[in-house]
């Protein structure tokens, strides 16, 4: 019998919920915000190459910072949590809409932020039901109104302006999810 059949998903979820989930905002606002430069700076072949390559690499810095943060997602020795699989599961969903933004950022290359930018934020929603909170909902629905609207406003500027917006969304997400955090370990004990 493995781990998480003996835990049940109740309990399992309340684990879940008790970390801190700063290492992945912290990773998207990283990148998002070391795109700026590219965006700013680079023609549009060169800025949309640095887009796929740094949204791309944003799990891999997350993993690298989830050491730091304490929530180290490489740990082999904590019970597995099929909450924490789901999760991930979510992540890999949000790196397989590429196939959509990859051919669509050929015909349209101002297109590939707001692509990114949109369909990347969707594991928001998962996450907020997992851990019971709203902010994955507001991240996810903030995020894809105003790239929306940033399309139709600024559509020539999408490689500065759609990182702006990612960047606003998760400097509120991180605050909100540190709160969060020591609200549930506080009555936790």
């Amino acid at each position: 019998m493995t781990d998480t059949a003996v835990r049940t998903l109740d309990k399992q979820r309340a684990e879940f919920k008790r970390n801190r989930f700063l290492a992945m905002p912290l990773a998207g606002l990283l990148v998002w915000t070391l795109l700026l430069i590219p965006g700013w700076l680079l023609p549009l072949p060169q800025a949309m190459l640095a887009l796929f390559i740094g949204t791309g690499c944003i799990a891999y810095v997350g993993m690298a910072l989830s050491k730091l943060t304490g929530e180290d997602f490489l740990d082999k020795t904590r019970p597995k949590n099929d909450f924490q699989a789901l999760f991930f599961h979510g992540m890999a969903q949000a790196v397989l809409v590429y196939a959509i933004v990859i051919p669509l950022a050929i015909l349209e290359p101002r297109a590939a932020p707001m692509g990114v930018g949109i369909l990347a934020g969707l594991m928001w929603i998962p996450f907020s039901w997992i851990v019971q909170h709203p902010i994955g909902w507001w991240h996810a629905g903030v995020r894809t109104v105003l790239i929306c609207a940033s399309w139709f406003v600024w559509p020539d500027a999408q490689y500065v302006v759609v990182p702006l917006i990612v960047i606003g969304c998760y400097l509120f997400t991180i605050p909100v999810l540190e709160a969060r955090w020591r609200r549930a370990n506080a009555a936790h004990g």
